[in-house]
């Protein structure tokens, strides 16, 4: 089946491996060293010295070459955690040798690329699936729940707001890295858009368009709105609008609320006392891991597949084209004939 393991991985832990040694690439170690279904067995980067302390870190075996890895340790899966402009060499050879990959987002840097990957990984029927975590956030789960009982009523409105920094260098850093979040979510959450809109502007980031106003038509005329600036610190907000209330999901993992139409009461929920898990955004890569491992260890396809990370480059290259000719760009709904 495509993006679903050539095999089930049976008995014991899962094996794997890390390529990245960044700040989320830590993470990526942190998770699979914690998981109790998972063992880590290297971890691999293109800085020799950075690499071994950080091996190091987790008393495993440091490697800067990927073949090298591939071939001292037998991983049943490689966790890859790098810059958007190497996801794709990187990726692209993992899964040429027929590796199951579980990739950050964005999944590259143009739509040829993330198309060239989910292509190859579903000729291949290769595992392959990418970290929207976002979607394992509690309140993110809750406002979800909202919609599938029906407290929500009838949708009309999603608006998501995400403002902070990003990878440098990456030309429409912010749409592209960051909001690919917004556009998975609003997508998860309201289903698949139909066109697209966008104003860009340089506004408190001079020579670079990354203050951005996205609008995606949705099923049913459902809108779906993306605000966001690299000119600031990071603040989340994701808020649903419908005819039976409105639902309101704060700073990813902080806060979720509900209020009813006309109701000047608002059900909350925040994290308890003891509550660790669901406070901390890092358990959100962690909820994550665990459903893929299950999948990858039953030969299922991964939780989020790589196709999503497809998806959501090509909305935000789309709105690049909206900002950039002042048309609204239609865009083929998932699932629908091209």
């Amino acid at each position: 089946m495509p993006g679903t393991a050539d095999r089930p991985v049976s008995g014991g832990p899962v094996r794997v491996a890390v390529v990245g040694t960044g700040w989320w690439g830590t993470e990526h170690a942190r998770a699979y060293a914690v998981s109790p279904d998972a063992e880590l067995v290297a971890i691999a980067g293109r800085n020799g010295e950075v690499t071994r302390r950080l091996a190091a870190q987790f008393g495993v075996p440091p490697f800067e070459d990927l073949d090298a890895m591939l071939d001292a340790t037998a991983p049943d899966l490689v966790s890859v955690a790098v810059a958007p402009q190497s996801q794709h060499a990187v990726v692209s050879h993992l899964l040429s040798r027929g590796q199951p990959v579980f990739a950050e987002k964005p999944l590259g840097v143009t739509v040829e690329q993330a198309r060239d990957l989910v292509d190859t990984a579903n000729r291949a029927g290769v595992f392959f699936g990418i970290d929207f975590n976002h979607r394992y956030a509690r309140p993110v789960q809750l406002a979800r729940a909202a919609l599938a009982d029906g407290r929500l009523g009838g949708l009309s409105l999603a608006v998501w707001q995400l403002s902070g920094e990003y990878t440098r260098g990456l030309e429409h850093g912010n749409l592209l890295e960051t909001q690919c979040h917004g556009f998975d979510l609003i997508e998860h959450l309201c289903g698949s858009a139909e066109s697209v809109s966008a104003e860009l502007s340089d506004a408190g980031t001079p020579g670079r368009p990354d203050t951005v106003a996205v609008t995606l038509r949705l099923p049913g005329g459902v809108l779906g709105c993306l605000l966001s600036t690299a000119a600031t610190s990071y603040a989340h907000s994701l808020t649903l609008y419908g005819t039976g209330g409105r639902a309101v999901v704060t700073d990813t993992v902080r806060q979720f609320s509900f209020t009813p139409t006309g109701s000047e009461h608002s059900e909350v929920w925040e994290a308890g006392y003891f509550n660790d898990r669901d406070r901390s955004f890092l358990s959100t890569l962690d909820l994550h891991v665990a459903e893929l491992l299950a999948a990858l260890r039953a030969g299922a396809a991964p939780p989020v597949p790589a196709a999503a990370g497809l998806r959501a480059l090509e909305l935000g290259w789309a709105a690049v084209t909206a900002a950039q000719t002042g048309n609204r760009v239609d865009v083929h709904p998932v699932g629908s004939p091209i």
